[in-house]
């Protein structure tokens, strides 16, 4: 053991801050690139928004050349209040402007929140004649409720609820259970049922159905689900029409009574880029629009050669200031280039349409620009283009290939759009399986096994055939 001196000369990669907040960036959806941005206007006395600054100019100008030539000559005492005052009430009323009620908006209309199902049951729950420890086992029995509305504990069986919200509100369980049945009477009716079997019987007596509907919803759910309507009319000793009508009855019926109450919020996409057509070329344009114009503030600028003790701060925030800015810029430069090169490898489809969109991987697109495929994937991810065929994800135009034997290949995405069109073009009553989807699509020279149909088929939300068969 000993201790020496050595020189060694050795290679590292080393990320940069600069790096760092370039990689940081690129990945950014635009909403996050946003909040970022408004961050480091309030952290970075270097950063201004030079929208806001050139606004404020001209504001500030506007109220100069509006101002009295000598303000200072203007005073208060010169104005006659009592006279202001006098002429005031002796002025005619303002005209009213009578409106035609149909052209008002309604009440409903200005409201600025939903009502919820919660507000919606505790009203009706306010309205009875409960005793407060009703009350409070009501309350326990809202409060636990799903989102379909169903009266759900997350690791305790369905008999085992009831006991456990009576305990806690200090009631008898069999008097909890009558009180449970009259809130499952509230509107929405069979909200609160602790299954889809109690729940759709809650609804059939609520509405007076006969006998047939209540046994079949009691034992026959599952052959109702898979439509074997034979075996249920067998069983039943009924004739198989009777069951047809049994069956559209009880589709009537609501299965998840929350469903009127979960209404989402629309979430609005703001693109990144633009593509448009101009002649026969395609541009593509960045939208800046609502991001703040980052410029370096030239009031510290200043302030930096006259006050040198400030100048070791000031230089800091304005390195900082000054590699995001390029980061921006080199962030908006990077996603126009991967969009020109995504347009120019998909004329096709922008020309004709989804049917004729290429296989492409990003391998694809990492070659064509000089970069790797990891940044490619960053670009590409929560960043959104719209052209004229629609508003798209860039990452929609990256596509496994489908091999064919006498064409070119084609892209998975396109084969999706081929069987939601075969799909959409079939008979009802004799809908195609995925078998014979397969045979069509090879007809096309498209040759793929059903189990890819049928993952296809499921990743559009389609149903087998056998659930999309319409008996009546």
């Amino acid at each position: 053991m000993e201790l020496k001196q050595q020189l060694k000369l050795s290679q590292q990669l080393i990320m940069t801050p600069q790096l760092q907040l370039a990689i940081k960036l690129l990945q950014m959806s635009r909403m996050e690139l946003s909040e970022l941005v408004q961050e480091e206007l309030l952290e970075n006395p270097m950063l201004e928004d030079g929208a806001e600054a050139r606004d404020s100019q001209i504001s500030a100008a506007e109220e100069m050349e509006s101002a009295p030539l000598n303000p200072s000559e203007v005073k208060k005492d010169e104005i006659d209040w009592e006279r202001y005052i006098e002429n005031y009430t002796q002025q005619a009323p303002m005209p009213s402007v009578r409106r035609n009620d149909d052209d008002m908006p309604g009440l409903e209309s200005t409201l600025s929140t939903a009502e919820d199902l919660t507000d919606h049951l505790g009203w009706q729950l306010r309205m009875g004649e409960f005793m407060e420890d009703e009350r409070r086992f009501s309350a326990l029995v809202i409060g636990n409720l799903n989102d379909n509305g169903y009266l759900k504990i997350d690791g305790m069986a369905e008999d085992e609820v009831v006991p456990r919200l009576a305990a806690e509100a200090g009631m008898d369980p069999e008097d909890a259970e009558e009180v449970l049945g009259m809130i499952q009477q509230f509107d929405p009716v069979g909200v609160a049922a602790r299954s889809l079997e109690e729940c759709l019987t809650i609804q059939a007596k609520h509405h007076g159905m006969d006998d047939l509907v209540l046994k079949v919803i009691a034992d026959h759910l599952t052959d109702l689900e898979k439509r074997r309507y034979s075996a249920m009319a067998k069983t039943l000793g009924c004739p198989l029409e009777e069951v047809y009508d049994v069956a559209q009855i009880i589709a009537e019926l609501e299965p998840r009574p929350a469903r009127p109450f979960q209404t989402e919020e629309p979430r609005y996409i703001v693109p990144d880029v633009y593509v448009h057509r101009v002649g026969d070329e395609y541009y593509v344009v960045t939208n800046d629009d609502g991001m703040p114009k980052l410029k370096i503030s030239g009031f510290y600028r200043s302030a930096m050669a006259d006050n040198p003790k400030a100048k070791e701060y000031i230089q800091d925030k304005l390195r900082s200031a000054q590699w995001l800015i390029r980061s921006i810029d080199q962030r908006r430069k990077t996603i126009v280039r991967v969009t020109e090169c995504i347009v120019e490898k998909q004329r096709n489809f922008f020309d004709k349409g989804i049917e004729y969109l290429k296989p492409m991987i990003l391998r694809d697109v990492a070659e064509t620009v000089g970069m790797h495929e990891s940044t490619i994937s960053r670009v590409t991810s929560n960043k959104y283009v719209h052209t004229p065929r629609g508003t798209f994800e860039l990452k929609y135009f990256f596509n496994s290939a489908i091999r064919r034997d006498n064409q070119n290949d084609i892209a998975s995405e396109s084969v999706k759009q081929a069987i939601k069109n075969i799909i959409g073009g079939e008979d009802e009553k004799a809908p195609l399986s995925d078998q014979r989807i397969v045979e069509i699509l090879a007809r096309d020279d498209i040759r793929i096994a059903r189990r890819t149909v049928a993952k296809y088929r499921e990743m559009l939300g389609i149903l087998s055939s056998s659930k999309r068969k319409k008996y009546f």
